[in-house]
């Protein structure tokens, strides 16, 4: 068994008294103060996450736009200097290596990829094997730590600490510059919360990493700004209908099938886009939906979605009593024709059928 790292703020979490729990083979904070308490909070004001598990690549040379291009399904040859991109990489049979973040650091020649974390060792595996052009490739996962501050109040509690224009940060921009008296570190605005905020990318993590937490602490009391778990961050993602690799794509799920069309583009060739373009035009058998509980009950991962005779028709994939809602909500794939809005389901909760409809996203 694989010892379970920790990030540069595991001492921190432990110190606040935080839930902790193997994650993505970090040992990571799932709660502090309860998953609504802090859902609230970022809804409401402004969190904290720790998301230093998750990996970063640096892609260097002439040749790294087409390797980029070669195996992610958007066309990241529209990034300019400080934009960023949700991507994916197809495999070569339909389903999903892994969902990411493309950074265009340096027009056509350095890039930066966000990767999940339980899949840094596939994706570096899955990039190498097509790069066949000496693109020089750099995994900086480790010795890169990450902060996502989210929440109406994030931008102005990190404005405070940098002269870089935070506040008027466009959505899925990012700049490199100084903050406290750090220098070379990366802003984005590229959030999983969909209640605003930034991502801060740290370098020099042993002299850097603590100095920025304890700094954004600091200037965040004003605003009550909480440490935020893996817990919130997952109803927060799920309230806005974000997909979670792992349960709601994998490498099986095709990006067609989960509302993924927009970041598929078939003006450039890369993997697998030849059957991905055909299944376009033939039209996908089942569809990734939300749905919300129309009768009392909770949906969990792998429970089963069924019509009113009784009939299999999906599954879930994600599930949750919602904070700021108040009701359960869920994602799961079905098959195409109950796929549209308005259509009446059933959640199979320990053999009982429990009414569900399918919904827009995001959820309201």
């Amino acid at each position: 068994m694989s010892e379970v790292l920790n990030t540069p703020f595991t001492h921190k979490h432990i110190a606040l008294g935080a839930k902790m729990a193997p994650f993505a083979g970090y040992n990571m904070p799932i709660s502090y103060t309860g998953i609504n308490d802090e859902h609230a909070a970022v809804r409401n004001s402004a969190g904290v996450f720790d998301v230093s598990h998750m990996g970063e690549f640096i892609l260097r040379g002439e040749h790294a736009l087409d390797l980029i291009q070669r195996v992610t399904s958007n066309d990241a040859a529209v990034l300019e200097d400080g934009k960023a991109q949700y991507s994916c990489l197809p495999n070569a049979s339909g389903g999903i290596v892994d969902d990411l973040l493309v950074y265009c650091v340096e027009k056509n020649k350095v890039y930066m990829l966000v990767v999940n974390a339980s899949n840094i060792e596939k994706d570096w595996n899955w990039i190498t094997q097509h790069n066949t052009k000496g693109v020089e490739m750099h995994n900086i996962s480790a010795k890169t730590a990450l902060l996502a501050v989210q929440g109406p109040n994030a931008t102005k509690i990190v404005q405070t600490m940098t002269q870089m224009d935070v506040l008027n940060m466009p959505y899925y921009s990012f700049a490199k510059g100084t903050l406290l008296d750090i220098d070379n570190v990366l802003i984005s605005a590229t959030g999983y919360t969909g209640a605003g905020g930034v991502e801060i990318y740290i370098e020099d993590i042993d002299d850097n990493a603590n100095k920025i937490w304890d700094a954004l602490f600091a200037a965040g009391a004003a605003y009550d700004l909480k440490p935020i778990g893996l817990g919130a961050r997952d109803t927060l993602r799920l309230e806005m209908g974000f997909c979670l690799y792992g349960n709601d794509i994998d490498d099986t799920t095709s990006p067609l099938e989960a509302g993924l069309g927009w970041i598929t583009k078939f003006n450039k060739d890369f993997t697998n886009a030849a059957a991905l373009k055909a299944q376009k035009e033939t039209g996908v058998a089942k569809k990734l939906v939300g749905f919300e509980m129309v009768d009392r009950g909770i949906p969990r991962h792998y429970y089963l979605i069924k019509d009113a005779a009784g009939n299999e028709i999906g599954s879930v994939t994600s599930g949750t009593q919602a904070p700021s809602l108040g009701k359960a909500i869920g994602l799961g794939y079905v098959a195409n024709a109950h796929a549209k809005a308005g259509t009446e389901i059933f959640i199979d909760i320990r053999n009982t059928l429990v009414k569900a409809m399918v919904v827009k996203f995001p959820f309201k």
